[in-house]
């Protein structure tokens, strides 16, 4: 090894040392919470209607206020992290989530849960593109794909807890019991954050951050590292100057963060459709209300496998390739749900459904977090989280006025396989605009930007 490198070569020569996989741990439960919230508001929806004199086909806005809060505080945070760090705004934002999350308990109108719903997921929007941006920061350029995607298993995980404690903590203490669950947790996830969360020290560097605290971080990376001279970083990776926003459309990444942008929202629009309306649908399909429960879990538990291979399956087979055709096969199997008939196969459907689309979505944030630089990473994937977030919002809502107008399951099913198709449209033109390039495509280094 030479006498003196920059942070970024040592990070990316080096294998993973014990503070880095921590650190990604520590990033992970963070999207454990996420999944877990938007799950549980699933399988509380009736009761809480209920509770409120409302009927549950009134509960769009509040399956969307969250995720209109998680819009609006991903765009914001980004660029505030990109500027001032990553640790920080990511704990701020996750007592923010822990608050709201307990004050929804209290909520006596519909008008107070839409509120306090919309301020949970603004609390928590905010922490998600910088724990993408931290792992991927601690992350070696060989092992970043891995290391995100598998982050991403944390939703579908928090998901899956979400309806094993609803449906143990609903009939015995009631829905405000699962949201005081919800709001312990990341209290007691936002502390361990404090004390055990480092900054990104990619960040820290081209930040100018007092040298004797980058040389902290990187003896806790190896003791070996603490009195190694450090290289400065070449001037092209130095912090970008104006507002981050800008320099996402800068330097001949303009069409490709607009062809990143439309599987964000396509594909998110998929997923809080399937996990707020699936299991109503089953019911008005005349299955049991178990029907819907065992769906959404199977949906979830083939998305934790699905992110954990993402990353391996997009280093052996092709990003695109295999982001492309986990939309078609998603295309596929969502209109087969229109005419599936028995319990055995929409379960079936919904496992493989599960793998493909909770995959794809680990896939595209390790993607998005490849293809901008150390300097407007956060920005990059907080604005990609954030348009996707949209069709967070439009999902959710567009089961409930089908539903409302008095649309079939079948017809709401086969609506819900085009956003998959044009998913996987935008990655295919995606892919030939990287192959066209002449130059290396720069979410195969992330610390260049193209």
């Amino acid at each position: 090894m030479n006498s003196a490198l920059t942070v970024n070569e040592i990070i990316d020569q080096r294998p993973l040392s014990r503070f880095q996989i921590s650190t990604m741990i520590l990033c992970g439960l963070v999207l454990v919470l996420d999944g877990f919230d938007a799950q549980s508001i699933g399988f509380l929806a009736s009761s809480m209607a209920n509770a409120l004199g409302r009927s549950v086909k009134t509960f769009g806005p509040v399956f969307s206020a969250a995720l209109f809060g998680l819009m609006v505080s991903a765009i914001i945070a980004g660029p505030i992290a990109d500027r001032w760090g990553r640790k920080w705004p990511t704990i701020i934002c996750t007592l923010t989530f822990a608050t709201f999350s307990f004050l929804t308990t209290r909520a006596a109108s519909f008008e107070q849960l839409v509120i306090f719903r919309l301020l949970t997921g603004f609390g928590l929007g905010g922490a998600m593109p910088n724990i993408v941006a931290l792992t991927s920061e601690y992350a070696p350029k060989r092992l970043m794909s891995i290391s995100v995607s598998m982050l991403f298993c944390g939703m579908p995980l928090g998901a899956l807890l979400g309806g094993m404690v609803s449906s143990v903590m609903l009939p015995r203490w009631g829905w405000q019991s699962v949201f005081y669950v919800g709001g312990i947790v990341p209290f007691v996830v936002a502390l361990t954050l404090i004390w055990a969360l480092p900054e990104s020290v990619r960040f820290l560097t081209i930040s100018g951050a007092d040298p004797q605290r980058i040389r902290g971080i990187m003896a806790r990376i190896s003791p070996d590292l603490a009195q190694m001279p450090l290289s400065p970083l070449s001037t092209n990776l130095e912090k970008c100057n104006g507002i981050p926003v800008r320099h996402l459309f800068t330097e001949g990444r303009a069409l490709g963060t607009l062809l990143l942008w439309v599987p964000y929202f396509m594909n998110l629009l998929i997923i809080y459709f399937i996990v707020s309306w699936l299991p109503a649908l089953l019911q008005q399909s005349n299955m049991p209300v178990s029907a819907g429960i065992m769906a959404i879990s199977l949906f979830s538990l083939a998305g934790i496998v699905g992110s954990l291979v993402q990353g391996c399956l997009m280093n052996h087979y092709g990003r695109y390739l295999v982001l492309g055709s986990e939309f078609g096969f998603s295309t596929l199997l969502i209109g087969s749900l229109a005419f599936a008939a028995s319990l055995p196969l929409i379960m079936a459907v919904a496992f493989i459904l599960g793998f493909a689309v909770e995959g794809a979505q680990a896939g595209l944030n390790a993607v998005v977090a490849g293809f901008y630089p150390t300097s407007i990473r956060s920005t990059g994937v907080g604005w990609a989280l954030g348009i996707g977030r949209i069709g967070s919002i439009v999902g959710p809502l567009i089961g409930g006025m089908m539903l409302s107008m008095g649309e079939r399951p079948r017809q709401i099913f086969l609506a819900g396989a085009i956003p998959a198709l044009c998913a996987g449209l935008a990655i295919a033109l995606n892919g030939r605009l990287v192959s066209n390039s002449p130059t290396t495509p720069p979410e195969f280094n992330p610390d260049v930007a193209s």
